[in-house]
């Protein structure tokens, strides 16, 4: 078994804990359009692929139709604009992250985000919440860049990185990112503290499940040793 030499992130509930912000932004805009608040466990069940996919579960969760591009356009503008104003209320890296982003960089493995939240969004968070951890490559939803789990950012990050991708780690917590992970020919690694449960990661493919970012370190060792 080779050494892992890059460990690709999911950001929102494997990084960095956002529930909390992303509900209250979700909210304030469909609260104007009539639709009943979403609880923080609710709106774990809703996050992971994308802007456009979030609103449409969450107008079908309440029992409305389909969007038109237009009404979707709107609200996903509206919502780009609460984010602005709430993310930084809550929104923190979870509990010993800066530790395991420092192992990272001691042993000398690379590292990237990839997230199907906006680019803006990704680079912006990554540099204010996780400084002064670098990583080298950050990269969130691209226009003409298929979302997660489609595995063509992965594999274009790892080649980005000079890495192949059966030498990469994935790290993630819902099952968007363990299908990723497996898609792109990458290891996935299941994140326990983030938004979603062990069964969903460990049916989605997780080869192994974290129950904190020092476990991930600490599997990498074993890996590196084997």
């Amino acid at each position: 078994m080779s050494p892992i030499r890059a460990v690709i992130f999911d950001l929102d509930g494997t990084l960095l804990d956002t529930i909390e912000d992303i509900t209250e932004a979700s909210n304030r805009v469909y609260g104007t359009r009539g639709l009943a608040p979403f609880s923080i466990e609710d709106m774990k069940k809703l996050v992971g692929e994308g802007a456009e996919e979030l609103v449409q579960k969450v107008f079908a969760a309440r029992g409305r139709p389909p969007l038109s591009d237009v009404d979707m356009a709107a609200i996903i503008r509206d919502y780009r604009r609460e984010y602005e104003r709430v993310w930084r209320i809550h929104s923190r890296p979870y509990a010993g992250i800066p530790e395991l982003l420092d192992g990272l960089a001691r042993h000398g493995i690379k590292t990237a985000i990839l997230s199907n939240k906006a680019q803006v969004f990704t680079e912006l968070m990554t540099s204010e919440l996780l400084a002064p951890h670098r990583f080298d490559i950050v990269r969130g939803a691209l226009p003409g860049v298929p979302l997660k789990p489609d595995p063509a950012a992965a594999l274009a990050i790892a080649a980005e990185l000079g890495i192949v991708a059966a030498d990469c780690a994935f790290v993630g917590d819902t099952s968007i990112d363990m299908r990723t992970a497996r898609a792109a020919g990458m290891f996935p690694i299941g994140a326990l503290w983030g938004f979603r449960t062990a069964e969903e990661l460990r049916t989605s493919g997780a080869g192994v499940l974290a129950a904190s970012p020092v476990d991930v370190l600490e599997f990498l060792e074993k890996r590196d040793h084997s």
